[in-house]
């Protein structure tokens, strides 16, 4: 994983703009082999962050949330890993995930609404956490769903626990 331990923690960010910053901040320290899992409500800003993270990785854009399509991918123009983005939200497991044979060496990978499917597709990944205010019921106007308004970043590392070895066993005879 390359991205300086800074970054690790939780952010307040305040408008589109500044989570495109903290995307492309990101994004320039990627490199090949890295999988980031953007978990977060509709309209936390997944798609804002990661098209900041493209510019400062050098694809060719435009980077759209991939619904309709779960996977797009934009090739780089400087020389870079490609970016892999997916959207796991109509997936119903992480076998479909799977199905979906990303190019997980050669590439930076984004997959939003991945958290619970994407994790055991290596052993180690930047979970991105982000959160958008919500109302006095828990519930935003989808209208104020673009809106500037501070979210919360919250950044770690995961890392899949290594398998336990059974306690040997002694063969008499």
């Amino acid at each position: 994983m390359t991205v300086d331990p800074a970054f690790l923690g939780r952010h307040e960010i305040a408008t589109s703009d500044a989570m495109e910053q903290l995307g492309f901040r990101i994004g320039e320290q990627l490199a090949a082999g890295d999988l980031l899992i953007l978990t977060g409500p509709l309209g936390a800003g997944k798609t804002t962050f990661t098209r900041g993270l493209a510019e400062g990785l050098g694809v060719r854009g435009p980077v759209q949330s991939p619904t309709f399509v779960i996977a797009r991918t934009h090739p780089s123009l400087v020389g870079r890993a490609p970016l892999v983005h997916v959207d796991a939200y109509r997936l119903g497991s992480g076998a479909e995930l799977e199905d979906l044979d990303l190019d997980l060496d050669r590439s930076v990978v984004v997959i939003e609404w991945g958290r619970g499917m994407a994790e055991e597709l290596t052993e180690s990944w930047w979970d991105v956490e982000l959160e958008r205010p919500v109302g006095v019921d828990h519930e935003i106007d989808p209208s104020e769903l673009d809106a500037d308004a501070p979210r919360h970043v919250t950044i770690e590392r995961g890392r899949r626990a290594a398998p336990v070895d059974p306690a040997p066993t002694t063969l008499e005879g």
